[in-house]
Parts: C-alpha cells; structure tokens; sequence
C-alpha cells in the first residue's frame, strides 16, 4: 500500500464514502466548463467564468459556514446522545434568512451587477440568485448528514448534483446551444434535484432532541462566514481581480479559470476528506481525547501535503496544453511559471482549510478570522503592484494561502497540551 493510501485508510470513518461523490461532482466542474468552452463564444465563456466564480465563491462563503457548524453541533450533540432534529429547525430558519437578504439585495443592485460582470444580461443575475438557493439548501442538509455520520446519503448528494452537470452540460451541446444562459442554469437545476434525492435521509437522520439554544449556532457563526467568504477571495481572486482590474483581457479571463480548476484538481479530493475531518475532530473533541485530536490534526496536513505533490506537478508540467486542449483556452495566455504558483497556492490552501478546522473545533472563530484576514491583506497587496496581471494573482494566491497557513500554525501552537505523565490507568485521559 502506498503511503498516501496508508494515510486515507487512517483518517475519520466515512472519507471513502464522500469520495466517491466528490469525484464525481469534481470532475463534473472540468466537464461542465470544457463543454462550454467549446459550445460559447469567448464573451460568452467570459460570462459563465464569472457566473461559476461568483457561485463557487460567494456561495460558498455564506452557506458552507452553516455546514460546518451543523457538522460539529450535531457531532457533538451525538456524542452526548442528543438528537438533530431541533438544531434543523434553528437552521433552516437561520439559512432562509441569510438567503433571503442575499436574493433581496440581488434583486436591488441587478443593474449595476448586470452591467459590471454580465455585459448587462439581467437573466445572468437572476440565475445567479437560482445557484445561491440551492447551494444553500444543499449545504444545510449536508451539515446534518455529516454530522450524524450519514456519508452515504452525503457522497450520493454530491454524486448527483455532478452526474447532472455533466449529463445537462453534453445536452447543452448536443442540442446545439451557443448560449451562456444555458450552461449557467445547469448550476441550478442540479443542486435542486440532488437535495430532492436526499431530502428523506435527511429528514430521518434529524431525530427529536433536547432544545437547542439558538445562540449557540449563531455565536460562532458570524466569525466563520466572515472566514470563508476571505478564503473564497483568496481561492477565487485570480479571475475576479482580472475581472475587475483588466475587463477586456476575456482571453485570460477565460484561461485564468480554466487553469485554477486545473490546478486545484486536490480541492476536490480534498473535499471528501473535508466533512469527514470535521466531524472526526468533533467527535474526539467532545469524548475529550486530546491526544486523538492531534494525531487526526497530522495525519490530516500530510494528506494534504501528499495530494499538493500529486496534483501539482502535473499540473505545472502539462497545464498550459492542457487547458488548450480542454478547455479551449487561447495559446500564449499562461506559462508553467504561473501553473507552480496556482499549484502552490493549491496546497497551501489546503492546508489552512485543515488547521482552519481544528481551530473551529477549539472553539478559535475569532483566531481563524484574524488569519484569513491577514492572507487576504498580502494577497490584495501583491495583486495590486504593478507590473504582469497574470503574475501577480497567481503569486498572490500562492502567498497569501502560505501566510494564512502559517498564521493559523502559530495560533495552535499550545492549544492542545502535550503528554507531561504517564497514562492514568483504565484508559482515563491525562490530556496530550
């Protein structure tokens, strides 16, 4: 066995169950985006770039939060042999709030944001506030299913939501559809339809409990939207900032995402390992084993560090063929220089996302915000020195992930206390 499959055979039970799925979901965002990249003009690819941007980030930053924290509430509460069902409830309200004032605001700016990012098709808008729903829906299921062990029904929601962006992308193109519009609504009809397949696990999973008191979801909750939406700045900036700050370049724009998927291939590996992780580190949290928490915490970074080499260095070897090849890119758009940053950056990602974890687990929400911020601050700052566009996201991405990383190293550093005696006998915990 080789030694990256060693260490996934150690980490928390259910990692293989969401693999599966995330694969699939994984490998529908290269089918989905190449299918377009053939099908669209270049304006058009522009727009979807952004659409699937926008989605991936934003999105992400404002519902994955309420994942994670179901993730370790219900794990928690499951340890103690409390039910789900009532911190569902808390939720589900909580989700339908924030989504109600993201579709409202959505709705209020959908000129400007049309004008800006969409070359004024106000139906981009609108599909935009389709995408955001279901992912908000899906990720509200999925932190009750991860944290109740459900991984089955969690991989067969993500295996869903991928099979139909990759059965709804080549229908796209065998119907002969040269529209944007079309390929960008495939980001809401799958998400929708994968909650629908998964709605009864759901609902079965969340068995009655003791009451849930409402601040214990929101207290930490602020912090960690606030922390996610900076890593999705930092995971995303590259095509934003070229977005924003060179509008016509549409050619990189283009070659800029599909160069980012490429290299962030590990991402969605790294996303079966995700769920499983927080709920491990949940579980040995409550049960009080410190010593269990920590070991998790290293085998978890040389995953990461081992999929970071796996992915990386065929992405910097063949990434600039590749993605002409793919996904149709412009030659002469990006370099192997740029692929190493992205590839870099990529890891050192990664490896924020685990520490980032253990800290939320430790009750850090604060510490974990202040790290983000601090990457985000030396990305911004790199991104905006002159000189290449093309160099500085993509140095920026490499070393604003790096400084995010070793900020939240250093304040994990004595959060969980070493060994100092002998092991209490009939298995009581001494701490670590």
């Amino acid at each position: 066995m080789n030694p990256i499959a060693k260490l996934l055979k150690a980490l928390p039970p259910g990692t293989a169950m969401v693999a599966g799925g995330t694969a699939v979901l994984g490998a529908a965002s290269y089918i989905h985006l190449a299918v377009a990249g053939h099908s669209l003009s270049e304006a058009d690819k522009a727009g979807v770039s952004v659409l699937w941007t926008l989605v991936m980030s934003v999105g992400i930053g404002l519902f994955f939060p309420i994942e994670q924290e179901l993730t370790r509430i219900v794990a928690a509460r499951v340890v103690r042999g409390e039910g789900a069902a009532p911190v569902l409830r808390k939720a589900g309200l909580l989700t339908g709030g924030v989504l109600g004032a993201v579709l409202a605001a959505l709705a209020v700016f959908a000129r400007p944001i049309a004008d800006r990012l969409f070359h004024g098709d106000l139906q981009m808008v609108a599909v935009l506030g389709g995408a955001f729903a279901g992912m908000a829906l899906c990720y509200l299921t999925r932190g009750i299913l991860a944290g109740v062990g459900r991984f089955t029904a969690y991989g067969s929601q993500l295996a869903v939501d991928g099979g139909l962006r990759i059965v709804l992308a080549f229908a796209c193109a065998a119907a002969g559809l040269h529209s944007a519009l079309a390929f960008s609504l495939i980001l809401v009809v799958a998400p929708f339809v994968a909650l629908l397949v998964t709605l009864a696990p759901t609902l079965r999973a969340a068995r009655p409990g003791a009451v849930f008191p409402t601040r214990e979801l929101a207290r930490g909750l602020g912090p960690l939207t606030a922390s996610t939406l900076l890593a999705q700045v930092v995971v995303n900036a590259a095509v934003m900032s070229t977005q924003l700050l060179e509008p016509t370049r549409t050619a990189l724009i283009s070659a800029l995402l599909s160069a980012l998927v490429l290299a962030r291939v590990p991402l969605f590996v790294f996303g079966s390992l995700q769920a499983s992780l927080l709920s491990g580190l949940s579980t040995v949290v409550a049960a009080g084993d410190h010593q269990g928490f920590a070991r998790m915490l290293r085998k978890a970074c040389l995953v990461v560090l081992g999929l970071g080499a796996v992915g990386g260095v065929p992405a910097v070897l063949l990434g600039p063929w590749l993605i002409e090849v793919l996904f149709r890119a412009e030659p002469g758009q990006l370099f192997h220089l740029d692929f190493l940053w992205f590839s870099i950056g990529t890891t050192c990602y990664m490896l924020a996302m685990v520490l980032g974890q253990a800290q939320m687990v430790l009750h850090k929400h604060r510490a974990q915000l202040a790290c983000w911020a601090f990457g985000t601050a030396v990305l911004l700052g790199i991104t905006l020195v002159p000189g290449d566009i093309a160099l500085r996201v993509g140095l920026g991405y490499a070393v604003g992930s790096l400084a995010t990383a070793a900020a939240m190293l250093l304040t994990l550093r004595g959060a969980v206390p070493r060994r100092t005696a002998a092991p209490a006998p009939d298995g009581q915990l001494t701490g670590v």
